[in-house]
């Protein structure tokens, strides 16, 4: 299997599951990983939000961990990634006001790179405009910006993922299984049992 490069753009108040889950479960088949958060270092962490679906309007919100970043922002360079992963919560909501941040998804969308994204994850594809006749999922919140951002909004189950090309989207963590399965074969992983 070739090892990739993959970019996690995060900040404070990231879900918890939609950091932790990917991050390790990448970094346990044999991919390089790099967490980073803008004005943060390697080391510094982010604290992270539990998002729950417990019956209410919405989900829930509670504290969750600290999540330690292993990369340095302004040491960057997205040419050298190989792929990206935007989790959500609430941290894609104010990513999406910092132009590097913009600079960087739009890099990985005009390279045609694997670009995996949940949740709110997705407003930061809206935010760098490269959703334009795209067919994304995301939280059922998030929807309306997708459609604003000219894409096609997809609707799905909670525990489902959507592909379109170099992208995979879902609407929230009890897609990890399937979200994350699609990602790897946008990697070109295999896994044998």
């Amino acid at each position: 299997m070739a090892v990739r490069s993959i970019l996690m753009l995060v900040g404070d108040f990231v879900e918890d599951y939609e950091v932790m889950v990917p991050f390790q479960a990448l970094l346990m088949v044999g991919h390089r990983v790099h967490a980073v958060c803008p004005n943060k270092q390697a080391g510094d962490f982010v604290r992270t939000a539990i998002h729950d679906f417990e019956g209410d309007q919405t989900y829930s919100e509670k504290p969750g961990h600290r999540f330690t970043l292993n990369a340095t922002f302004s040491e960057i360079d997205p040419t050298q990634y190989d792929a990206l992963v935007i989790p959500g919560g609430r941290s894609p909501e104010y990513l999406r006001l910092n132009p590097q941040v913009i600079a960087m998804v739009q890099h990985f969308a005009q390279a045609n790179k694997p670009i995996a994204a949940i949740c709110h994850g997705p407003q930061l594809l809206a935010a760098a405009g490269v959703l334009s006749n795209r067919q994304c999922s995301a939280y059922p919140a998030v929807l309306p910006d997708v459609t604003l951002a000219g894409g096609t909004a997809t609707a799905i189950a909670v525990d489902a993922a959507h592909v379109d090309g170099n992208l995979v989207t879902a609407p929230a963590w009890p897609a990890h299984p399937q979200w994350l399965a699609q990602f790897l074969k946008l990697l070109g992983t295999q896994i044998t049992l």
